[in-house]
């Protein structure tokens, strides 16, 4: 899902720390990516969000919440830490990809999709595409972690994508991505075998948190 970049210059008096809806405003493309054995600098072109970012904002780079450490023109630059590359897709990324960009959400602005904290939860993978008219169903192996939380009709959030899951299976969901979602995200160019991002729904999370005899005694 994408919405129209909203008037991001001039800065809400405050914000809603690392919190975003799952709603692209922008499809980045990476410039670089360079590791060293404790932790990676990745740039991505994003001309649009650039304009109204300013160093230590939060970004979500395909679901991952990063904070932008250098603003070079039209490039904004990230540091991935052992932990971010261990637990994402993001490691795999070359120069060229496209990824999926949102700004953390400000206050008063809407909540288009859901809340994502941009946590990735583990790493999914595409299973199978099939055309559904004009649309796609995907379906996305998960780990048995992030499939608990899921439920038909629930969130979850693919690349940074706030979607909807259609269908569950066995150790699997089916989401249905309408021409616009293919068209303006990453999700339309995917393909089986390519790695997902993952954050299962927060609020799922927090419920079995206080569930009985879920917490520790």
């Amino acid at each position: 899902m994408l919405a129209a970049p909203a008037p991001l210059g001039a800065r809400s008096p405050s914000s809603l720390a690392k919190v975003f809806t799952g709603i692209i405003r922008e499809l980045g493309r990476v410039v670089s990516l360079e590791q060293s054995e404790q932790q990676a600098r990745l740039a991505v072109a994003a001309p649009a969000l650039t304009l109204g970012l300013e160093i230590g904002d939060s970004v979500a780079v395909d679901g991952c919440c990063l904070t932008a450490v250098e603003i070079d023109g039209r490039t904004l630059s990230f540091d991935l830490s052992l932990e971010t590359l261990s637990r994402t897709a993001l490691g795999a990324l070359e120069p060229g990809h496209e990824v999926n960009l949102e700004p953390a959400l400000r206050t008063g602005e809407p909540l288009g999709g859901h809340y994502v904290q941009g946590h990735v939860d583990a790493v999914g993978r595409v299973r199978s595409l099939e055309r559904e008219g004009d649309g796609v169903r995907m379906w996305i192996e998960l780990p048995p972690e992030v499939l608990r939380y899921c439920v038909e009709k629930g969130s979850i959030t693919l690349a940074g994508v706030s979607l909807t899951v259609a269908e569950l299976g066995d150790d699997a969901v089916a989401v249905a991505l309408i021409p616009h979602t293919l068209g303006v995200t990453t999700l339309g160019t995917a393909k089986p075998g390519d790695l997902l991002n993952l954050e299962a729904d927060m609020i799922a999370k927090y419920v079995e948190r206080l569930l009985p005899g879920s917490m520790e005694t």
